[in-house]
């Protein structure tokens, strides 16, 4: 049983992982700590305005019920507890005293009994001990037991009279001792809490504008680390393609060294040594002629033998490096290429060009020949091809070297290349000999044929050298 091995990271992932995790960390106990601070000074400037609001609100109840105390206390300061005629003076005067829309007073017997209520006249004479609001809070209870101990405030839910809807109201209550009377004014406390729903609300607002602009810092953060991150990966790439592709290039000119080198020894040392075993045995054959003698079959066809090992070593050598490209170049390198793949094959190779203004350096020299030669390769080997043409021009953007054939595509030709030990690998040396040379190679291939062209960029053209000596019928008519 195999074991999965856990994907490991590379260095620049663990590099914005060490950036980025304590960043978020740290945000996230600074935010974390920026709100509760902030909530709890809040929550104590609300509480500070509510009840500095209320304090208001209970001065101002508090001289309400004081002025209009100093308004009949003449009346009641003078009358017995029995004085009917002073409380009925002193009820008239209360209920006139009616102030705001929603102001008034109210007079509560110690027993429960409601002798004054101008905006809730259905209350009047109705004996109303033991009401309680809706949350349950005493009233009416409440409030004689507050004027019993001198004077106070109270708080509870009672009908506004502009809608009939209950809502808070603070009330303060005094006593009349000696007519047993619990008297006072309230006020409705809906504005004190609008302004503190209104404040708190700013303060929420302010809270998440500050969790916006955290976030705002921390994702501009998160955002440079990754995008340093990601700049020096690019950077990091480009460098590695770089040095690459310096390495390929090495790779390609000590392929092309070693194969110019392997040629010269084949042409120069055993191409002639094998020469000179010819003639010896030329000269053998001839003198045994000469004496009369008769000349072995074995001689014959060992002659003949070493003449096809001669031919094949110069064809080799030809192949690893054409002398012909150093000599005339491009052009008459592809055209004895072509006639030799159509003396081979018997396939009909058609090759066409024109003249070029400018010459090709030797690198793009090179990688076209060789692009040219995988490309024969190929057809001759996969492609089942009856006819090639291969065309060698030139545009604004450079030089084109475009081979077309008539063959069954590559679809069919890989399934063949795949069961080669350099299956699809003679496509791949195409195209990373055209990108040493930042061109282009580009494929279109269907069951009708196949068609390759590679581009070799104008960087790569050399201007023409002027010769006044030669004439343009002298001129190479053909791209070098």
């Amino acid at each position: 049983m195999t074991k999965r091995r856990s994907p490991s990271l590379s260095y620049q992932q663990k590099l914005i992982l060490l950036g980025t995790v304590p960043l978020i960390l740290a945000v996230t106990a600074i935010s974390l700590i920026v709100a509760y601070q902030s909530r709890q000074l809040a929550e104590r400037e609300i509480a500070t305005l509510e009840q500095t609001l209320i304090d208001a609100k209970k001065d101002e109840l508090r001289n309400y019920v004081t002025q209009a105390r100093n308004g009949f206390y003449f009346i009641y300061g003078s009358a017995p507890p029995d004085d009917e005629n002073a409380k009925q003076q002193v009820k008239q005067i209360l209920s006139a005293m009616i102030y705001g829309d929603e102001g008034s007073f109210f007079v509560y017997q110690y027993d429960g009994t409601n002798l004054v209520s101008p905006r809730d006249t259905q209350l009047i004479n109705g004996n109303w001990s033991g009401l309680s609001d809706p949350e349950g809070t005493p009233v009416v209870d409440e409030l004689i037991r507050i004027a019993r101990s001198g004077a106070g405030y109270h708080s509870y839910l009672w009908p506004k009279p502009s809608t009939g809807e209950p809502a808070r109201m603070i009330t303060y209550v005094t006593s009349f001792p000696s007519w047993q009377w619990a008297v006072g004014t309230g006020v409705f406390i809906d504005d004190v809490i609008a302004t503190v729903a209104t404040s708190r609300a700013q303060v929420e607002a302010r809270t998440r504008k500050t969790f916006l602009y955290i976030g705002g810092i921390t994702l501009a953060a998160l955002l440079t680390v990754f995008g340093s991150g990601l700049l020096l990966n690019i950077r990091e790439r480009r460098l590695a393609d770089t040095k690459l592709k310096a390495l390929t290039q090495r790779v390609f000119d000590a392929q092309e060294e070693e194969r110019g080198r392997v040629a010269r020894e084949l042409h120069d040392g055993i191409s002639q040594t094998l020469v000179g075993i010819r003639y010896a045995l030329d000269v053998t054959r001839r003198q045994l002629g000469l004496n009369k003698r008769e000349v072995p079959k074995t001689l014959d066809q060992g002659i003949e033998g070493l003449a096809s090992a001669i031919q094949e070593i110069r064809s080799i050598s030809r192949d690893l490096r054409p002398g012909v490209l150093d000599d005339l170049g491009l052009g008459p390198a592809l055209k004895t290429l072509t006639d030799d793949f159509t003396a081979r094959t018997g396939m009909t190779c058609a090759f066409s060009t024109v003249v070029f203004r400018n010459r090709l350096d030797g690198d793009a020299k090179i990688a076209l020949y060789r692009v040219a030669q995988e490309a024969l390769t190929n057809i001759e080997r996969h492609a089942d091809a009856s006819h090639v043409k291969m065309s060698l021009r030139g545009d604004r953007r450079g030089a084109v070297l475009t081979i077309e054939d008539n063959g069954q595509g590559l679809e069919e030709g890989r399934k063949r290349a795949d069961a080669s030990p350099r299956g699809g690998i003679g496509l791949r040396n195409m195209q990373e000999r055209m990108e040493q040379l930042n061109g282009a190679f580009t494929v279109i291939s269907s069951s009708q044929g196949t068609t390759l062209e590679a581009r070799a960029p104008l960087s790569h053209m050399l201007p023409p050298e002027p010769d006044s000596r030669k004439t343009p019928q002298e001129t190479e008519d053909v791209p070098s």
